[in-house]
């Protein structure tokens, strides 16, 4: 576990005692672990020593090519080295030993009911050890420009600040898509040729496949190619033999009770960037049923994976023109483009990703009907959306066009309908109405909401969603009134409409009060949390205070807390009910409620020059609101993009849930269902899927395929 000074609020620090975590809400006493180990017909168990004696806090990986997919569960050995694989498929499986300052084992074909002692290898010295460490602690080798670059004193864009450096080579631009500091990043392909620096390298590297131009735009365009030059340091180091400064501690505490699965599923060639297992308001809805991944823009073939048989189907997502084109390029994206910008190490000229759909986010309702944000049309908005209207929401805020639309599944029939929407959609979220208003992100400069309760009724997609533009209450009289346009003077008579910078980003409704509140600010403008009411159509808008600087996905908790992943290295939180002064008025315009404000610096080190910080570069953060996990209800767990898995913070102690195979992973959200309450830990767990745009540059190579992963907590390492 990450212990220590973790918490920061207005400049305090809290110590927490990582003894205090009673976490599984499934105690055990631990007998087994003071027993001699029994392994049962379906487990594979052991114990694990190297010549320094029993090795405690490694893996123990056990996989199979037996089943209907490739398959692989992966347990924790305890303080004695002694491990238990649960519930393993009949099959043959090739079980190995992975751990911190260990090299692989030789792998060992085992099979269910087996007693297999294991015997790990000490690394022989400190690059073989290297080579298994996250890929933060590679990636803060590289250097970051000093303050006295910026500001037209160097050779970055005046316009830019150091913190724009760090947001964007972080959780924004690079990281948002790829994990930087695996081997495949910190190293370049062969393919390439021979370079004179690693600044060409990387010039070229970044001009390759259906993202290259978007790459090169941002790296040559708006940063003068500055990044060029510190990524090439970088690689041209680590090719030199230069390795990470600080190590990454094994698995302690709580972090040795998980369990690990995993399935390959998608393709070689097509990434994911989302799964759904089950309603987050019901965790119960969908019980041992079918995962279901959101492939954005790299197909339309949507994977569904069966846990139960571990078997893998394809649905077909389809659109309602199916002559439109794919949604790669504008106007739909500009992030990757239908062509080939210059040839991939991996792929050559080959244009691999073709989607029309574009599913970015699936939720499940409380029926077990799947809500997706995808597309089902083109970009032109039909007329009722457009100025000369009578949708009530147009006459206020008419929408000409827009990117992705509303589509629903059935799992029971596998039929499939389309929702046309006036506004956009990213991540959907069901909020606790009786309604059950489906609300989005995504939607651009206004509010945009589904009453999916009168569309079941009625299948009238106009008259069941709405729409509102984000309003500040800067008047003060607590009613929407005649507002100003963004950039025009102040009316102290009027409220202030503002854009919410690039738009909400995530979105979280608010089970204590049904506000609906946003992430904004996440590509440009100020970001922050934004709250709304769907009562007076009036926003609030708070933003970030330092230390911290830019977000990306984030949740709200129980009690109405929101959580969110900072581009700084902090899980950060907002708390409305600290806020001491006016919540509306001339005042209340963003900066005005720093006090509500905590940070939580997450695990792993910082770069050189930034002390006391971490790389970590989340994507997204989810609440436990229902202790899926075994942590605890309402737990808020980041994605931990740089270290390999989650990390989870349990009364204010940062728990690292990581997957240590294949060495890569990375995920751009997690969801979690209780399968069953009454059969402890097993019936329970997070799900969450690979989603690296490149799912070739993790261990193992082209060929790799995505993986869906199931994370359950044991009451203690050899329960079974």
């Amino acid at each position: 576990m990450q212990g220590g000074d973790n918490e920061i609020s207005n400049g305090a620090s809290a110590r927490v005692d990582p003894c205090r975590l009673h976490c599984t809400g499934d105690e055990g006493n631990y007998s087994r672990a003071q027993n001699a180990l029994n392994v049962g017909p379906n487990e594979i168990g052991g114990t694990v020593t190297s010549a320094k004696g029993p090795e405690a806090g490694v893996w123990v990986i056990a996989e199979t090519n037996e089943t209907p997919t490739k398959f692989a569960r992966i347990v924790v050995t305890d303080d004695q080295g002694r491990y238990l694989i649960p519930d393993l498929p009949t099959a043959n499986y090739s079980v190995w030993v992975r751990g911190y300052g260990l090299v692989d084992s030789p792998k060992l074909r085992g099979k269910p009911g087996m007693h297999l002692d294991l015997t790990a290898v000490i690394a022989p010295n400190e690059a073989a050890a290297a080579h298994y460490y996250p890929a933060i602690y590679w990636y803060t080798i590289m250097k970051i420009p000093p303050a006295s670059e910026f500001g037209g004193k160097g050779e970055t864009p005046a316009n830019l600040t150091q913190s724009d450096w760090m947001r964007q080579m972080n959780s924004v631009d690079c990281i948002g898509c790829h994990q930087l500091g695996q081997e495949s990043t910190r190293t370049i392909p062969a393919e390439f040729g021979k370079f004179n620096s690693g600044e060409g390298a990387w010039i070229r590297r970044t001009q390759s496949g259906q993202t290259g131009a978007f790459m090169t735009n941002r790296l040559a365009g708006q940063w003068a190619g500055v990044p060029y030059k510190y990524f090439g340091d970088w690689t041209d180091r680590i090719a030199k033999g230069e390795l990470p400064k600080t190590k990454p501690p094994r698995p302690t505490g709580v972090e040795r009770n998980i369990v690990i699965t995993s399935w390959e599923w998608s393709t070689e060639k097509h990434y994911l960037h989302d799964l759904i297992s089950s309603d987050r308001r019901n965790p119960t809805v969908n019980a041992y049923g079918p995962l279901f991944g959101s492939p954005e823009y790299s197909t339309d073939s949507m994977p569904i994976l069966d846990p139960k048989t571990n078997n893998v189907t394809f649905f077909k997502l389809p659109v309602r023109d199916p002559n439109m084109p794919p949604t790669l390029g504008p106007p739909f994206h500009i992030s990757a483009m239908p062509t080939v910008n210059a040839p991939s190490a991996y792929w050559g000229d080959e244009v691999i990703w073709d989607s029309k759909a574009d599913n970015h986010n699936a939720m499940f309702d409380k029926e077990g009907r799947l809500w997706l944000a995808a597309n089902v049309r083109g970009p032109d908005n039909p007329d009722f959306c457009k100025k000369g209207s009578d949708h009530p929401s147009a006459k206020v805020f008419p929408i000409d066009k827009h990117q992705r639309q509303v589509a629903m599944l059935d799992p029971k029939t596998m039929k499939y309908t389309f929702i046309d929407t006036c506004f956009g959609t990213h991540h959907p979220q069901f909020g606790y109405d009786a309604d059950n208003t489906l609300w989005f992100s995504g939607t651009g400069p206004v509010a945009g909401w589904l009453n999916t309760k009168s569309f079941l009724e009625t299948g009238d997609a106009a008259k069941s969603q709405s729409w509102a533009p984000w309003v500040l209450d800067t008047n003060g009289n607590g009613r929407l009134d005649d507002f100003t346009e963004p950039g025009q003077p102040a009316d102290a008579n009027k409220d202030v409409r503002i854009t919410a910078g690039s738009g909400p980003y995530s979105v979280m409704p608010n089970p204590k009060d049904g506000s609906i509140w946003y992430g904004i600010g996440t590509f440009a403008g100020p970001p922050g949390f934004l709250r709304f009411d769907p009562k007076t159509k009036l926003s609030e808008v708070y933003y970030i205070p330092k230390p911290g600087f830019g977000i990306r996905g984030g949740d709200i908790d129980a009690d109405g807390v929101l959580w969110g992943s900072g581009s700084s290295g902090h899980l950060m939180s907002f708390d409305r009910r600290k806020c001491k002064g006016p919540l509306n008025g001339p005042t209340a315009t963003g900066n005005h409620c720093p006090e509500g404000w905590t940070f939580y610096k997450y695990p792993g080190p910082g770069f050189d020059g930034f002390p006391d910080t971490s790389a970590e570069a989340s994507y997204y953060t989810w609440v436990d609101q229902h202790n899926t996990l075994g942590l605890g209800a309402n737990v808020p767990i980041s994605t931990a993009n740089l270290n390999d898995g989650f990390v989870a913070l349990k009364d204010g102690t940062m728990v690292m849930l990581r997957i240590p195979y294949p060495m890569g992973f990375y995920a751009k959200g997690l969801d979690g269902r209780i399968d069953d309450p009454n059969t402890g830990w097993k019936g329970r767990g997070l799900w969450s899927t690979s989603g690296d745009r490149t799912p070739w540059l993790m261990e193992g190579g082209k060929g790799s395929r995505p993986r869906a992963v199931h994370i359950q907590m044991r009451p203690d390492p050899l329960a079974n």
